[in-house]
């Protein structure tokens, strides 16, 4: 399934578990430190660097673009260790989070909650997505370098539907399916 960023809010209800999708158009990257002053700047009242609704949040820190790309290698990172700060995004209308790794009940039970969806990217092949990024420029805490906030324009982005709008975990489903020791 082909879906751009600017459909994705309204398509969130055909998504599911397991699912996987082509994501193209536009995509910030934020991690930990970046997530940490985000929240910094949610606390004081002021504005964000990038809107919060609809959006896509990308956890990587992508490298120096090499000659010919628009970026480096541009693969996820573990996706719990932005936990505590995603029910708020979620509640200020972020629509997704691409990412790796399990989450915690307190983000899938947000995911329901607001209507959003989180997606898993394969880990180790940050150099085959940096071929479907267009476009990178920094957009927030630049000295954070790899780690700054950056809009990315994606084409064709290949992803798994981890955790849908209904609840559907396809971690869980993993822990649910794990044969008993013994």
């Amino acid at each position: 399934m082909h879906l751009h960023t600017t459909e994705l809010k309204q398509n969130i209800p055909n998504l599911y578990k397991g699912q996987r999708i082509l994501l193209s158009g536009t995509v910030f990257t934020a991690r930990d430190a970046a997530h940490k002053r985000l929240y910094g700047l949610i606390d004081e009242g002021k504005p964000l660097p990038f809107p919060i609704k609809d959006s896509v949040i990308y956890y990587a820190g992508p490298t120096a673009a090499p000659k010919g790309l628009a970026i480096g290698a541009c693969g996820p990172t573990t996706s719990g260790r932005m936990d505590r700060y995603t029910p708020e995004l979620l509640d200020m209308g972020l629509a997704a989070m691409i990412g790796k790794g399990q989450r915690s009940a307190e983000v899938t039970a947000s995911v329901m909650k607001n209507c959003a969806v989180y997606f898993c990217a394969v880990g180790g092949a940050g150099a085959l997505y940096a071929k479907c990024v267009l476009s990178s420029e920094v957009v927030a805490f630049e000295d954070l370098q790899c780690e700054s906030v950056k809009r990315l324009e994606i084409k064709d982005f290949p992803l798994t539907v981890a955790i849908d709008c209904y609840g559907g975990n396809l971690f869980q489903e993993a822990r649910d399916e794990k044969p008993e020791a013994g």
